[in-house]
Parts: structure tokens; sequence; C-alpha cells
């Protein structure tokens, strides 16, 4: 999954937080956090890069990883006997694996990159971490990611982008 690219990155929070910030479309991850929270909740997250192609979820996994957009799109598929039909692109600010980071269920599409991305992923256990630790950050993403996903399936392009 994590592949060098050609240049060195720098990863800091603050990186995501003006991607967030600046997302003002239908399909952004908009928590209420202040600055401080920010830090926390990025202390509990791991930064990657994908390189464009790279894929980041494969359609029927059981990984239940969530993921966050510094930087970068990516291409939200399905993959049926027919072949690939292209169900989203997904940019900066925004979130991809919020489907089964709540349902426990198998992803319901691939996800790869459309350009090389700087992403942020928040696995279960650390979000079960951060709900102990820090119980109002944790609500307060659970609140936007349940705002993103009513959100996208209200956008019948987008609702089975819901990966």
């Amino acid at each position: 999954m994590n592949a060098p690219l050609r240049t060195p990155l720098k990863f800091d929070v603050q990186g995501l937080v003006q991607a967030v910030g600046l997302n003002n479309t239908n399909d952004s991850f908009k928590p209420v956090l202040t600055p401080l929270q920010w830090e926390l909740l990025g202390s509990y997250m791991q930064p990657f890069a994908l390189m464009q192609g790279q894929r980041l979820i494969e359609q029927n996994a059981l990984d239940r990883t969530l993921y966050l957009i510094e930087s970068g799109s990516l291409s939200v598929h399905y993959e049926d006997s027919k072949g690939r039909v292209r169900l989203a692109i997904v940019g900066a600010g925004s979130a991809v694996g919020e489907g089964a980071f709540f349902t426990r269920q198998p992803r319901s599409a691939t996800v790869q990159a459309a350009s090389n991305s700087k992403i942020w992923c928040m696995t279960p256990i650390r979000f079960t971490e951060l709900s102990n630790r820090h119980p109002a950050v944790a609500l307060e993403m659970a609140l936007a990611l349940g705002s993103l996903v009513s959100r996208r399936l209200l956008n019948k392009p987008k609702r089975t982008a819901v990966t």
C-alpha cells in the first residue's frame, strides 16, 4: 500500500486541516475541532503517500480502516463481471472507507489513487483508543463522518461511493 514518491513528502496534520478547511463541496469532511484537538487527532492517525494508480481499498475486503485525504484525488469504482464502473472522484478534505468503518461489512467498492496523494488513516483500534481517552474528539469525528455519509446517500451519483 505505501510506496515512496520521487520526492520526499513531509507530513504535518496542518496540511490535513488546511485541506478540510478549503473543501467547501458537498463531499467535505467537516469536524469542528480546535487546533489542539486536530493535533491530538493527528497523533492517532498514520500518514502515508499513494502514487497514481495505486490501490487503497479492495472491493469485498474486510478491512475497516478509515482514510482522510490531505491532497490528491481518489477514484472509487465498482467491479462486476462486465467490468469496472467509476462511481466517484473523492478529493482533498474528504474521506473514504467510512462505510465499512461504521458497518463492519465488506468494502463495497475499490478505491485507487487518481493522482499522487497524501492520506491519513485511522484504524478501528486507534479510534477505540481515541474514544476512551478523548471522547469529545472521537464523537466530533464520528458526527462529521456521519454527516458525510448522509450527504453522500442523498446524492444519487455518490450514494454507491460509500465504501
